[in-house]
């Protein structure tokens, strides 16, 4: 059995989900874009000792390409890149 209280809390649960649904819904492409631009920076951090920009970060970074690697083919399509830029890793 519930109590009144927990009846109150689980309502204002669900209108508090329901309020930042309405209020984040206008922004939500810009955040996709934001945390898309996000990424493709840190893609860039990561992969750009290999394509020659210097990158005081790479010992950092280096342990970071092999998760990276599944992602690289898109982000360097997103890039403009027709082929991949590294010499060593095809993948198209």
């Amino acid at each position: 059995m519930t109590t009144p209280w927990q009846r109150i809390k689980r309502w204002y649960s669900r209108a508090e989900t329901l309020g930042a649904t309405y209020y984040n819904a206008p922004y939500r492409a810009a955040i996709a874009r934001a945390r898309r631009d996000e990424e493709d920076l840190f893609m860039l951090l990561v992969f750009s000792e290999m394509m020659g920009v210097p990158n005081p970060a790479s010992w950092y970074t280096l342990e970071l390409q092999p998760l990276l690697l599944e992602r690289f083919h898109d982000w360097h399509r997103r890039m403009g890149m027709e082929r991949s830029p590294l010499d060593g890793f095809r993948c198209c």
